[in-house]
């Protein structure tokens, strides 16, 4: 199995609640077991129980590749004492753009940032992961992180992107692009998918194409 369909709480916005990476999957402390059961069986990770800024809004307010995650500097002591406990590699950016997972996207090539992030902010994003940086508008909207979602197989992002940004995102993240909807008609993308290299977590109200799209477009159609 390497698709579930599911809400948070009876929210579709999965992707609000969620991080994974290919090493861990970081959930709220109030997801149950069952669910957290099914999260692993999917993404094929081990499941870490924290809250971020004492909010269930995990996905929101992480992002991160395979190598490193940074948070945003509101984190309370034992959220960073649980991530220091589980051994996770991360560091603190300290922005008036709290919502990272909203506002930047992110793989093992590349950083695509919200214009709205200081000069500073672009420096220590890059320091931080040795990676290039861009300041990017994806539909003319600075959310960039809350429109794409992507994996080492492939990106999704919505049906109104432009081509010449789907250019530059593939160039620029070296991925191949394939765009779509989640939740039945939703456009933004990251706030109903959760995904790595192993499998994908998608909103409860997405439909059966959605599903399949996201299925061939993060890689996984050849695979089962």
């Amino acid at each position: 199995m390497h698709i579930l369909k599911t809400s948070f709480n009876e929210d579709p916005n999965i992707g609000l609640r969620i991080f994974s990476n290919d090493k861990f999957c970081i959930v709220p402390i109030s997801t149950s077991e069952k669910l957290c059961k099914n999260f692993e069986e999917v993404l094929k990770v081990p499941i870490i129980k924290t809250n971020i800024a004492g909010t269930t809004l995990v996905g929101a307010f992480i992002c991160g590749n395979n190598s490193k995650i940074i948070l945003p500097d509101i984190l309370f002591d034992k959220e960073i004492e649980i991530l220091k406990e589980n051994n996770i590699n991360f560091e603190i950016l300290d922005t008036k753009l709290t919502a990272l997972g909203n506002n930047i996207v992110m793989n093992d090539h590349g950083v695509v940032i919200n214009p709205d992030y200081s000069k500073e902010d672009e420096e220590k994003i890059g320091k931080i992961f040795g990676l290039p940086v861009k300041k990017w508008k994806i539909n003319d909207l600075e959310i960039v992180g809350s429109l794409v979602k992507l994996n080492d197989k492939g990106c999704i992002t919505n049906h109104d992107i432009a081509d010449f940004e789907i250019n530059f995102l593939e160039k620029f993240l070296k991925t191949k692009i394939t765009t779509g909807t989640v939740n039945f008609g939703s456009p933004n993308i990251a706030s109903g998918l959760v995904c790595n290299k192993n499998g994908f977590i998608i909103g409860g109200l997405s439909s059966g194409p959605e599903i399949v799209n996201i299925d061939e477009g993060l890689g996984f159609i050849d695979n089962d």
